[in-house]
């Protein structure tokens, strides 16, 4: 059986504790939304200038793999070679052809779509995910969906670089042969 990437973005979301209880309906219903949403966002030109990109070590370590990270302060996707070379070989003993010039591309596409939500767009995502968090009267404060950004980012880094394996999945592969999750 073929796992969707529907299917994996709810496994992503239910992962988050804040959502580990929430009904199947509820989390696959915002994992279409986020997924529709990063197809999109990668449909879309870029409006903003593209960030800069800054190659940092740091994303190898015991307990952490980090392949590219955007810093919201200086607007900068930091690339994380050690990190990227560590899960190309964690996939590779997984099974999964990938090189570092794919991964790298899908990992700095992600982050632009963190860039441009964290800019603006990821209002829109909000509104559509409809969470609210408190309610009083005719007033309602919207609730963060912890997860969807991530689904609507790995999407986008997907549909515009191409990867044959998409982020998703390959982000559920280092998941289980890298920690055990």
């Amino acid at each position: 059986m073929t796992t969707t990437d529907e299917d994996l973005a709810v496994d992503l979301l239910r992962a988050a504790p804040t959502h580990e209880n929430r009904a199947e309906e509820r989390l696959r219903a915002w994992a279409r939304i986020a997924l529709a949403f990063g197809d999109e966002l990668a449909a879309t030109p870029d409006p903003l200038p593209a960030p800069e990109i800054a190659e940092v070590l740091g994303g190898a370590r015991d307990d952490v793999l980090v392949l590219a990270e955007y810093d919201t302060r200086v607007r900068t996707i930091l690339v994380r070679p050690d990190g990227i070379s560590r899960a190309v070989k964690v996939l590779m003993r997984a099974g999964v052809s990938v090189t570092a010039g794919e991964l790298r591309a899908a990992a700095v596409a992600h982050e632009v779509a963190h860039h441009r939500m964290h800019r603006g767009e990821g209002r829109e995502l909000a509104r559509r995910l409809g969470h609210t968090a408190f309610r009083l009267g005719p007033w309602r404060i919207r609730g963060h969906v912890t997860g969807a950004d991530e689904l609507a980012a790995h999407r986008f880094a997907h549909r515009r670089t191409g990867i044959g394996h998409g982020p998703l999945a390959l982000t559920a592969a280092l998941t289980r042969h890298t920690f055990g999750g």
